[in-house]
């Protein structure tokens, strides 16, 4: 369990340690509503990214959070909630 918010920045970190940045991709921009698609992460990248949140954070992510998610704005803000209910518990 952490008390560590999930932010943008943290996001950018976990994404580029864990598959790096297509060329051609800003990662530094304003992405918050880009899909993980058009930033060049496909579901391999993703899983890597999901996996590294919840050893991160000491949380689990449910198995479709990109689907439900598919922008750095949703992820963020679902991986927040996760870490709420994690402490409320």
């Amino acid at each position: 369990m952490s008390d560590k918010e999930f932010t943008l920045e943290v996001l950018r970190r976990i994404l580029l340690e864990g598959a790096g940045a297509d060329e051609g991709v800003d990662l530094d921009g304003d992405i918050l509503d880009t899909d993980f698609e058009e930033l060049g992460y496909e579901s391999l990248a993703l899983l890597e990214t999901a996996g590294r949140i919840e050893r991160e954070y000491g949380i689990a992510l449910d198995d479709d959070v990109f689907t439900d998610n598919p922008t750095p704005r949703g992820l963020i803000a679902a991986v927040n909630a996760q870490l709420r209910e994690s402490l409320a518990a």
